[in-house]
């Protein structure tokens, strides 16, 4: 008994304090603004001197945000290299704050003092492909030929002696020295290009990861500046530095042997600059102080879409707070507190195992179609034995792949060779390990995808736990991980494989993930038609061989693969090809420990994760097509997402389940959210806010554009029907006449669901085709069905805030979060051991704006012993 009493304590101070610290993370993280891509904002600049015949495009310039923008080039000369370095042709990005410095009239532009460049690696630069100096920025001062790229200014008082040109923050500090690895940004966290490469016919193409002040508070691009009375969104500057082949008397270099390019911001080099005004959506926009606010909680596939809303609606009067929360948990959550508000999911109340549908009315109202994609930044690494047309695109990005659901079983269960990392080696196969030895060491050497994907046989791939052995997953519950396992169990080469059944390569699953209890070492099955999640049920663990780490200091398999927080920070940390991976040992580290050592090297990256087709436009990944049940190979747009959608099936909410979806055009992982409101759990004014939230969301919400209060990039329109439907479980609100919290405070009555017409089978006629986020009409009960065009070129509503308003702001409930986290967490706590199907994974990490995390709460051998000091 006593033992009993000692447990439950522990989980109540745990409860209360992962709540608190939670709450407390929330109310301090919470990020500001929302912002929105620019329709016809692309620019194309032409450069100078030895560049005159190059021409740049930037295919977004105003409404930006935390995302990817698209630099293109053509007329250069080819990339050449020194060795594995880069030598003359290739092109550097950064971003700048500033006005205008004057220096070039015809192509106005920052003070090289005042851009983000110069964070490339300190250590481990054997395999990286810059020179010190040109991905830097350390310069010498000299003007002799034979020392192109070199200063004419800084060390200008000690000729011949090095030097670093400064970096100066918004906010007045300047760096002098040590520039590489400053206090403001380093390699993990600059947007930087240091090397873009030109193809042999003179283009090329780079994505561009933005930053507002939430990213790089040095930068300060967004933030509200007051100039004559006029309150504006600071702009910055996005600079294009070509290096070229012309030495200082121009002529060509001498000596072709060794790297000739310096930094781009020595004087030389920025003569070369080209300059483009960047211009930012507001970051800290708040709305009208005093509004009340309606929380709604739940998928994120609803995220982007409700955070353009959110800033349409707040000019409005209307204002709504947004919180990503795992769809299973959501649904749990509404089913136990339905005056939580308006919930966002993709199946009904009740749909979970060990759950029921709550007694009296729940409305249901279609507001977005979206889904989930494979997302990846892969780029050719041709072998020495490809032909020459491989040759030539090395270092070109790879713009589509064919998965089918086999792969991804093979994938998302850790059966590659290099997957558990140290497992099989030369001088032996670890016990229990015989399974992987003759197993592919990784996807692109695995002769099923090659057959799908022929050109990845000239290709090379360092197959590692950083590259193509498993994807990047996000951690928790949601109903996007509960799709893609449905997507692989209605597959029967993939049922067969978890069952234990080789490929017809012979490649085998990791028996941790059998569906075969007999073959599954935990002696249980692995049951993936019941799972909504990416377990890591493999324990191994090893030293990583190579790493010169104690044989006391091994890492598991959550170290090797690490997850990230949600989807939008897979979609980040694959734009950025950094897989957080830390693999490399630091023993002069206090204490000794591993640490990442940051992006992978530019030229050969190959980073895959799940994500939503939003996040996935947000930062310009590319996506793969999918096989779905008729057997085609399908991508992600409107017109495959709208296809899949006409094939929802279920009473009141309709579901798209992958082996439903046998239209040939049809997206295998598009999923419906749905709004879900329990009308006799909350006031009367509730009802009428969350209506008008319902109707936005089925008219004005549904056009697709870049504007605050559009549909963003990453949605299909929803069908005429859809939209109808939605209208009605808005009427269904406002009509409400059961007992409410402003009555009597009672529970409902009824036991009724209300999902606009009721009606089961299809979810809807067909809508837009095209791009996703094509063009729409907002007329949602009879008007001409949304066009496919798009209304922009690659703008799009995105997110910097999480509500409509800032922390300071009294209306906002961020000042309850730490006291309601508290107690919401002692109640989770208590009674986590009688919730069905569910658990508490520590450590707990909290995203931040960005795609950064915060941890609240520490590993479980470490929370236990914190927590059993304070006991008796």
């Amino acid at each position: 008994m006593r033992r009993r009493i000692r447990n439950a304590l522990v989980r109540l101070l745990a409860g209360a304090t992962v709540g608190a610290l939670a709450g407390l993370a929330v109310a301090q993280a919470a990020p500001s603004a929302t912002a929105a891509g620019g329709a016809g904002s692309a620019v194309t600049v032409s450069g100078r001197g030895e560049f005159e015949d190059m021409k740049f495009t930037v295919s977004q310039t105003t409404h930006l945000t935390s995302q990817a923008i698209s630099v293109s080039w053509s007329g250069g000369a080819p990339t050449t290299f020194a060795g594995s370095q880069f030598n003359t042709g290739f092109v550097q990005i950064m971003q700048c704050w500033g006005d205008d410095d004057g220096t070039v009239p015809s192509n106005p532009g920052p003070s090289r003092t005042q851009c983000q460049f110069g964070a490339s690696p300190t250590t481990n630069r054997g395999g990286w492909p810059g020179n010190g100096q040109d991905d830097t920025r350390q310069i010498f001062y000299s003007a002799d030929p034979a020392n192109y790229g070199q200063d004419d200014r800084y060390g200008a008082a000690n000729p011949n002696a090095p030097g670093e040109v400064p970096f100066k923050s918004v906010d007045g500090t300047t760096i002098t020295r040590n520039t590489q690895n400053n206090p403001l940004f380093n390699y993990n966290t600059t947007n930087e290009v240091d090397f873009a490469r030109t193809s042999a016919d003179g283009t090329g193409q780079e994505y561009f990861e933005v930053q507002t002040a939430n990213e790089a508070p040095h930068l300060g691009c967004g933030v509200p500046v007051t100039t004559d009375g006029v309150t504006r969104p600071r702009s910055c500057w996005l600079v294009i530095v070509p290096q070229g082949s012309l030495d200082l008397d121009g002529k060509p270099y001498a000596d072709q042997s060794h790297v000739n390019a310096g930094s781009p911001v020595s004087s030389t080099n920025w003569k070369n600059r080209v300059a483009v005004r960047l211009d930012f959506n507001s970051v800290g926009t708040n709305c009208a102080l005093g509004s009340d606010e309606r929380p709604t909680t739940g998928s994120e596939l609803a995220a982007d879409a409700m955070t353009s809303w959110q800033a349409k609606l707040c000019t409005e009067g209307k204002v709504y707070s947004y919180t990503e929360y795992g769809e299973p948990n959501t649904r749990a959550r509404l089913i136990s507190d339905g005056s939580s508000g308006l919930a966002f999911t993709t199946r009904r109340l009740g749909a979970d195992p060990g759950t029921s549908a709550p007694s009296g009315t729940t409305a249901y109202a279609p507001v977005a179609l979206s889904g989930a994609v494979i997302g990846f930044t892969i780029e050719r690494r041709p072998r020495s034995t490809a032909p020459e047309s491989v040759q030539k695109l090395a270092g070109t990005k790879v713009e589509s792949i064919k998965l089918n659901p086999r792969l991804l079983a093979k994938l998302l269960t850790e059966s590659y060779r290099n997957s558990t990392w140290g497992s099989v080696l030369d001088s032996g196969v670890a016990k229990g390990y015989g399974w992987a030895e003759n197993n592919p060491a990784g996807l692109a050497s695995d002769p099923e995808f090659i057959s799908l994907n022929p050109e990845f046989a000239d290709l090379s791939v360092a197959e590692t736990p950083a590259t193509d052995t498993d994807l990047m997953t996000s951690l928790g519950h949601t109903d996007t991980a509960r799709a893609l396992w449905q997507w692989i169990v209605a597959d029967k080469a993939a049922r067969q494989f978890l069952s234990g059944v080789p490929d017809d390569d012979g490649m085998r699953v990791n028996p941790y993930y059998s569906t075969n209890a007999d073959l599954n070492p935990s002696g249980a099955a692995f049951d993936p038609s019941n799972t909504d999640e990416y377990p890591k049920n493999d324990p191994w663990c090893t030293v990583p061989p190579g790493s010169g780490a104690p044989d006391d200091d091994k890492q598991c398999m959550t170290d090797f693969h690490p997850y990230v927080d949600d989807m939008h920070a897979g979609a980040l940390h694959t734009r950025r090809a950094d897989t957080l991976w830390k693999s490399s040992w630091d023993p002069l580290a206090t204490p000794p420990a591993y640490r990442s050592v940051g992006p992978q090297t530019v030229g050969s990256r190959f980073v895959i994760t799940v994500t939503d087709v939003a996040s996935a436009a947000r930062y310009g990944l590319q996506t793969a097509e999918l096989e779905n049940s008729a057997g085609r190979f399908v991508a992600p747009t409107a017109a495959s997402l709208t296809a899949a959608a006409a094939t929802a099936s279920g009473t009141g909410v309709a579901e798209i389940t992958p082996a439903n979806a046998t239209a040939k055009g049809a997206y295998p992982l598009a999923q419906l959210v749905y709004a879900a409101v329990r009308p006799g759990k909350v006031t009367k004014a509730a009802r009428e806010d969350y209506a008008a939230l319902l109707r936005y969301a089925a008219a004005t919400g549904q056009t697709s554009g870049s504007d605050p209060g559009k549909l963003p990039v990453g949605y299909a329109p929803l069908s005429r029907k859809l939209r109808a439907q939605a209208v009605k479980a808005a009427d269904a609100l406002i009509r409400y006449t059961g007992p409410s919290p402003a009555d009597d405070g009672s529970a409902d009555g009824g036991g009724t669901d209300t999902s606009g017409d009721g009606a089961s089978g299809s979810a809807g006629d067909t809508a837009g085709a095209g791009a996703v986020g094509g063009t729409g009409t907002g007329d949602p009960a009879g008007g001409a069905s949304p066009s496919p065009s798009a209304s922009f070129d690659g703008g799009r509503s995105l997110e910097t805030t999480a509500a409509g308003n800032t922390p300071a702001d009294p209306a906002n409930p961020l000042r309850y979060a730490v006291p309601a986290g508290a107690a919401l967490g002692a109640a989770a706590g208590v009674g986590a051991p009688f919730a069905g199907g569910s658990r508490l994974r520590l450590p707990l990490r909290l995203p931040l704006p960005g795609g950064r995390a915060v941890t609240v709460v520490p590993g479980l051998p470490e929370l236990s012993r914190r927590l059993r000091r304070l006991l008796p």
